[in-house]
């Protein structure tokens, strides 16, 4: 393994609960952007894992990031994703559409791995990125403050919700073509925000969000 990915499994090693506890890492992806759905993946790595390269996803390039992410998928004996729309975020707040996210990408893995193999809760250990456990989880759960730079669990997870969602946000750019969602990822880049002026929201637009919301007012 590669220095970064060799430590980040050692720190895995550390928390694990047990040689049989089986690490679930999630992560979410797209809470500060001002379009677009925010999406989870929880990944469920076999004990021992070994993810060469691997890393914080934040320190690896687009490309990079791919190849771990199809890497990941590979070997990963579970993977969970969930989509929470702007609808919804608008309507609960980006905060509890994350956590709602992440829960969902839990237990959809939880429920892959019992398709493949029967494994007790008490022989899960979620490892959640961030300072909030997630709410409706009846699973040991560890909050980690940028855990997707600690944990090899939480970096397959970042990995895999950062290229699904950029994948996601490159199809919405063929379909909304004025705002370059597939260059900007739904963030607000000077591109997105002189579209949002001009044209105005769509309907993968968050309006609770301020830039949005003020373009909105403006218009009317």
């Amino acid at each position: 393994m590669s220095d970064p990915a060799r430590a980040l499994a050692r720190f895995d090693e550390r928390v694990r609960a047990s040689e049989t506890t089986f690490l679930v890492g999630v992560d979410e992806v797209g809470r500060g952007c001002l379009a677009g759905p925010v999406v989870a993946a929880a990944v469920i790595l076999p004990l021992k894992a070994q993810c060469p390269g691997l890393d914080d996803s934040k320190r690896l390039t687009a490309g990079e990031r791919v190849a771990q992410a199809q890497a990941v998928r590979g070997m990963a004996l579970a993977v969970g994703f969930a989509f929470i729309g702007p609808r919804r975020i608008d309507a609960d707040n980006i905060r509890r559409a994350s956590l709602e996210a992440m829960r969902v990408a839990v237990l959809r893995a939880r429920t892959l791995l019992a398709a493949r193999q029967p494994v007790p809760a008490e022989s899960l250990q979620v490892l959640v990125d961030g300072l909030d456990l997630v709410p409706g989880l009846v699973l040991a759960q560890q909050a980690l403050v940028q855990g997707d730079a600690r944990s090899l669990t939480i970096a397959a997870a970042s990995v895999v919700a950062k290229t699904v969602r950029d994948g996601f946000m490159v199809r919405l750019g063929r379909d909304f073509p004025r705002y370059g969602f597939e260059r900007n990822k739904g963030y607000g880049s000077p591109e997105h925000l002189e579209a949002l002026d001009e044209h105005g929201p769509c309907r993968w637009h968050r309006y609770s969000y301020a830039p949005v919301a003020q373009g909105m007012l403006f218009r009317t």
